[in-house]
C-alpha cells in the first residue's frame, strides 16, 4: 500500500507539534543529541514516503545518519517506559472525552526467524498458523479518536529459555513466556499502579482459556473491564453465590439466547454504515474458573451481554464485564471502541510505521513502536479539527502562535444512552441513545 508524503504546510505544522512532543515525552533521555534523534526519527516517521526503516528515514544524509540512527534505535539504552508514561498522561489529561483503553493486538508476519519474539504459531487474528511477532497496543480512546501509549511484546518460548537467543536479543532476565492477553493485562496493571491516570474500563478480547485470569487480575486492582469472549465460554448463573441453590453452568450463547424475550434496541452508526439497530441481551454470570486453578476467592459479580442483528437467528458477539451500574447501551458503545481503534490503527498507525521495524533487538523494537506511538499522536493532533494542548507552565505555551492547527471543539456528538424496555415482537425498536421522546439521533462511533 502506498503512503503519501505530507504536503509543506502539514509537515511544518507536524514539525511544531513534534517540537513541543520531544520537549514533553523525551526530557528522560539523558542527553540533548539523543533528543535530537528522537526529532530527526519522528519526523522521519510523519515525513518519509514507503516503509518507514532507519535506511529510508535517514534518506539523504547519508551513512553517518543512518549510523546515529540505527545506534539510538537499537543499541542506546535509553528507557522507553517514562516516554510512555509521559504521553499517557498528557492525553488523559488532555483529549477530548477518553472513554475506555482499548487492548488491541498487532500481527506482523516474518519471513525470517531472527527477529525478536518471531515465531511459527497459531494466531487467531488471522485464523492460521503464521511465522510472526504477535504484539499488543494499549489505547487511550475517546468518541473520535485512539491513541496508542504502552505496547507489549509476546515472546514465545525459545525467546525466553534458550540463553543464545535472549543474549542476542537483548531479551531481559525478567521476561516471561505468556500469552499475549496475558502480557496486556500486566501492562495494564503496571499503568494503573504506578502511571497516575485516571481510571477507566478496559475494553479487550481474551481467549476461553485466558477469562478466569483475566477477572481474577483485574478484580485485585478493582480496574473496571469490558472483556469480549468466544460464544462457547462456560458460565455460571442461577444461584446465590458459585455453590448456590439452582447454579447452573451452561455456554455464554445458550444462556444469551434462552433470554431472548429480554432484548434492547439500540441503534447506532459507524463510519459510512447506515444505522442498524442491535439487540442486546445481558445476564448476571459468574465467570467459571479453569479446572486446574483453586479458587481462592468467591467468583466476581459479572454480567455477560449478548448481541446480535435484527435478522440473525442466534447471538453473535459476547462480553463480560464488571461494570454493573451502566446502561446496557453504554456497555455496548464501550465494547464497539474496538472498531474505533482499528480506523485509527489503519488510518494512522499503519502509515507512520508501527509495523515497519527491522531490526531484531527487544531494545530496538520497544524503541520504534514507542516513537511510532508519539508519531501517530502528532499527526492525529496536528490534523485539523484537533489540537495538541500544552500544560500552561510550557515555554511553547506562551510563544506566539499555537504548535498546531487549533479548532473551535465540535460539539458533542451523542446524547447520553438510556435503556428502553425489552423489545417484543409487537412493540418497534427505537434508539436507546434518545434522550426525548419521538427524536431518532444515532450514535456515532467513528467517523
Amino acid at each position: 500500500m502506498a503512503r503519501a508524503v505530507l504536503s509543506e504546510d502539514s509537515a511544518k505544522e507536524i514539525s511544531e507539534v513534534i517540537d513541543v512532543f520531544v520537549s514533553l515525552f523525551f526530557e528522560s533521555l539523558p542527553r540533548r543529541d539523543q533528543r535530537n534523534w528522537a526529532r530527526v526519527y519522528l519526523n522521519g516517521l510523519l515525513r518519509t514516503g514507503g516503509k518507514k526503516t532507519i535506511r529510508n528515514i535517514a534518506g539523504t544524509g547519508g551513512g553517518s545518519v543512518e549510523r546515529s540512527l540505527q545506534q539510538f534505535i537499537s543499541k542506546s539504552p535509553w528507557d522507553w517506559t517514562p516516554v510512555r508514561r509521559s504521553l499517557a498522561q498528557y492525553l488523559d489529561r488532555g483529549a477530548r472525552r477518553p472513554l475506555a483503553w482499548v487492548v488491541r493486538p498487532m500481527v506482523v508476519e516474518k519471513a525470517g526467524d531472527r527477529s525478536v519474539g518471531v515465531g511459527r504459531q497459531f494466531v487467531p487474528q488471522l485464523g492460521r498458523t503464521a511465522n510472526c511477532q504477535q504484539a499488543g497496543g494499549i489505547w487511550l480512546v475517546s468518541g473520535d479518536a485512539g491513541f496508542p501509549v504502552e505496547w507489549t511484546l509476546t515472546l514465545p518460548g525459545p525467546w525466553t529459555g534458550e540463553p543464545l537467543r535472549r543474549r542476542r536479543a537483548g531479551v531481559p532476565d525478567t521476561a516471561r513466556s505468556l500469552t499475549p492477553a496475558q502480557d496486556a493485562v500486566l501492562a495494564v496493571r503496571r499503568m494503573a499502579a504506578g502511571w497516575q491516570l485516571q481510571r477507566r474500563p478496559v475494553v479487550m478480547e481474551v481467549s476461553n482459556s485466558d477469562v478466569p485470569w483475566t477477572v481474577e487480575a483485574f478484580a485485585l486492582q478493582d480496574i473496571p473491564f469490558v472483556l469480549k469472549v468466544d460464544g462457547s465460554l462456560p458460565v455460571s448463573f442461577g444461584g446465590a453465590g458459585r455453590h448456590g441453590p439452582g447454579t447452573r453452568t451452561a455456554p455464554a450463547r445458550e444462556l444469551i439466547d434462552s433470554l431472548r424475550h429480554r432484548r434492547r434496541g439500540v441503534e447506532w452508526h459507524h463510519g459510512r454504515t447506515a444505522g442498524a439497530v442491535t439487540l442486546l441481551t445481558s445476564a448476571p454470570v459468574l465467570a467459571t474458573p479453569g479446572e486446574d486453578r483453586p479458587v481462592t476467592a468467591p467468583p466476581t459479580p459479572l454480567l455477560l451481554v449478548g448481541a446480535r442483528t435484527e435478522t440473525a437467528p442466534l447471538p453473535a458477539e459476547f462480553w463480560i464485564t464488571n461494570i454493573g451500574d451502566r446502561p446496557l447501551a453504554q456497555l455496548f458503545l464501550l465494547a464497539k471502541l474496538t472498531d474505533r481503534v482499528s480506523l485509527d490503527f489503519a488510518g494512522t498507525c499503519e502509515p507512520v510505521g508501527i509495523r515497519d521495524f527491522e531490526g531484531r533487538s527487544f531494545r530496538g523494537w520497544h524503541h520504534h513502536v514507542t516513537l511510532a506511538g508519539v508519531a501517530h499522536a502528532a499527526r492525529l493532533l496536528a490534523a485539523p479539527g484537533h489540537h495538541a494542548p500544552v500544560p500552561p507552565h510550557h515555554p511553547v505555551a506562551r510563544a506566539p502562535g499555537p504548535p498546531g492547527r487549533r479548532a473551535a471543539a465540535r460539539p458533542e456528538a451523542r446524547p447520553r444512552p438510556r435503556d428502553q424496555g425489552p423489545v417484543g415482537k409487537d412493540q418497534p425498536v427505537r434508539n436507546v441513545l434518545d434522550d426525548r421522546p419521538g427524536r431518532r439521533e444515532p450514535a456515532v462511533m467513528g467517523e
